[in-house]
């Protein structure tokens, strides 16, 4: 079934999906892909209409994937506003909203996951279990259902984006992931979701994030020590007001190991958490 919100097109089921798709298909039109969890913001906005200018036609997906959230985090508390969403969506321009529930896309009996041995279990992973098994597995179906050109995702998820990659390469899935810059607000702090759930003073302390992190990969490409420029960035997050850190770190920017030669691409990543809520963000290393 499919309802309409001004040119916005929702369809809940794969089979209204495929249908849709099949036919822009025939007409010989280009297809732009963009997974969300709703509760949209500035960033996601800004993806679509980075899709609308790759492609013909964009689908968001709106999907509050429970496999991706561990037992004690934030599954039935996730904002949900599917009605802004809509709107916000439409006045983008997007044709096409694929909005399933939770038994379209795991229906009685589902027994499949999609693990990437390796990536899944540093930084982010080891610190939310199971979490990219879910990411992978929901973005494989996504991927598999609406089959686009391209799909579009952003680097504020660094570690995500990376696994979808490798993902993408192992398994021949005949899609471009596209990085998309971290969205950010005009104090540095990057848009998400999840900063709905902190409070003023939370919101003023948040962006010492992003400063401690930036001035980690500035300090790393003017050539200071890679371990005295992540313990300085970790005090700075500390000062700031974040109460825990659950990294901060040097990585390459296409395996995710630890940076060791400077000449290799990196990022400094860091997730830390201020009051109830738990934050990442990322930057590149900007050597010249």
């Amino acid at each position: 079934m499919a309802t309409y919100t001004g040119n916005l097109v929702a369809v809940r089921d794969v089979d209204s999906l495929r249908r849709r798709v099949q036919a822009w298909r025939r007409e010989g039109l280009s297809i732009a892909l963009v997974p969300t969890m709703g509760a949209l913001h500035d960033g996601h906005i800004a993806n679509m209409k980075i899709a609308l200018k790759m492609a013909d036609r964009a689908i968001a997906t709106i999907f509050v994937n429970p496999k991706q959230f561990g037992p004690a985090e934030d599954f039935l508390a996730y904002p949900r506003r599917e009605s802004e969403d809509f709107e916000l969506l439409s006045a983008a321009g997007v044709q096409l909203l694929f909005a399933p529930e939770v038994a379209a896309m795991y229906p009685v009996g589902f027994a499949t996951t999609v693990r990437i041995a390796g990536l899944t279990d540093i930084l982010d992973g080891a610190h939310r279990a199971g979490h990219f098994d879910g990411v992978a597995t929901v973005v494989a179906k996504l991927l598999l259902q609406a089959r686009p050109d391209i799909a579009l995702f952003g680097e504020k998820d660094y570690q995500q984006l990376t696994i979808i990659r490798r993902l993408v390469a192992d398994l021949n899935i005949p899609v471009d992931i596209i990085g998309v810059p971290t969205v950010r607000e005009p104090d540095g702090l990057a848009m998400s979701s999840r900063n709905i759930y902190l409070t003023a003073a939370e919101r003023a302390q948040a962006p010492a994030l992003y400063r401690a992190i930036s001035a980690a990969a500035s300090a790393i490409a003017g050539g200071g020590d890679m371990a005295a420029a992540m313990a300085t960035a970790r005090s700075e997050i500390l000062k700031g007001g974040f109460r825990e850190i659950d990294y901060v770190e040097a990585s390459h920017a296409e395996t995710l190991a630890p940076l060791t030669n400077r000449s290799d691409p990196g990022r400094v990543l860091a997730a830390a958490h201020l009051g109830l809520t738990r934050l990442i963000d990322n930057v590149a290393i900007p050597y010249a």
